[in-house]
């Protein structure tokens, strides 16, 4: 029997059939996926065959196999740093909900979900969020994010939850596609999914005040069919964003407006740092790329990850 996985709980996930009935399914023993060291070899999204199983008067689901994924979005397990941990697969497009304060979404953690949405062939969206919350100083800022992340390319939409501003051109986006909502903890993701569909009624909590963060309120992903023709995977809001297997040479490709420049350079192998004829570093200082892009940039390229933790939690806690 074939389905596609709703919810994992790390041990038990829920599957929905072809007929759409749920079941309760566990994996039999230990599923490789090649190439990929993961805490979870079966991720929310995946299509999967299982084996029914009676015992103690209740039918569960076996999972036999993987489905080949289309694409998945990966990143950096927390406490295990050599293993990584697969939000979700088969995705359309990542909602990446982003908010200027309370909490405040660094650039450095927007540009790593950019690229990894951009290695690994899934199309991002920035969804400033709370806009109806921002003072005059913070509405500058959030105008001049979605400035920069629109000239590269990436669609931004704003909206309130709260308000239900901008929810009709965001609806009209996710319409008979598998949506990703992801984001910080506290920047809104569950109030904007019951905004989007009420009838959800995801659990929200408010924002600590003692350090202006979220409360964790989504403890498993877990994929939700919508009323009008989408579906949506909401994730637990994470801290840091781990780069996974990022060759040196590969880096610049999956910053849009370097990629465009790499042809200009005077080597091909240009990595953008100290090499003479960059085009990108030329760019750089007519301010035709931004600074906060190229920052993020080399921070992925040395492999900075304790520097890039350590300012992803000052911004949250500021």
């Amino acid at each position: 029997m074939t389905g596609t996985v709703y919810k994992s709980t790390g041990s038990w996930y829920v599957v929905k059939l072809e007929d759409g009935s749920f079941i309760d399914c566990r994996i039999k023993g230990k599923i490789k996926l090649q190439g990929i060291k993961s805490t979870n070899p079966v991720a929310v999204g995946d299509k999967v065959e299982i084996q029914l199983e009676t015992s103690s008067d209740k039918t569960i689901g076996v999972i036999q196999s993987i489905h080949d994924r289309k694409n998945y979005i990966v990143r950096k397990s927390v406490n295990l740093s050599k293993q990584t941990h697969i939000l979700a697969s088969n995705i359309d497009v990542l909602l990446l909900v982003v908010t200027v304060h309370q909490p405040t979404t660094s650039t450095s953690f927007i540009d790593r979900f950019l690229a990894t949405a951009e290695a690994y062939g899934i199309d991002a969206v920035l969804v400033f969020n709370k806009i109806d919350t921002l003072s005059d100083e913070s509405l500058d800022e959030q105008l001049y994010l979605q400035y920069l992340y629109s000239e590269i390319g990436y669609t931004c939409l704003r909206v309130s939850a709260i308000q239900g501003k901008g929810l009709e051109e965001l609806k009209e986006l996710m319409k008979g596609k598998v949506c990703v909502f992801t984001g910080h903890s506290g920047v809104g993701k569950s109030t904007l999914i019951n905004a989007i569909e009420p009838t959800l009624q995801l659990r929200t909590k408010e924002i600590s005040d003692a350090h202006a963060q979220g409360q964790h309120t989504t403890t498993f992903a877990e994929m939700f069919d919508l009323s009008f023709g989408a579906k949506i995977i909401d994730t637990p809001g994470i801290r840091g964003f781990g780069m996974v297997d990022m060759q040196p040479q590969e880096v610049g490709d999956y910053f849009p407006e370097f990629f465009a420049l790499k042809e200009h350079c005077k080597f091909n192998n240009c990595l953008h740092k100290e090499e003479p004829g960059c085009a990108v570093k030329e760019a750089l200082d007519h301010d035709e790329v931004s600074w906060s892009r190229y920052k993020s940039y080399m921070q992925i390229l040395e492999g900075d990850e304790e520097t890039y933790r350590q300012d992803d939690f000052k911004d949250i806690e500021e």
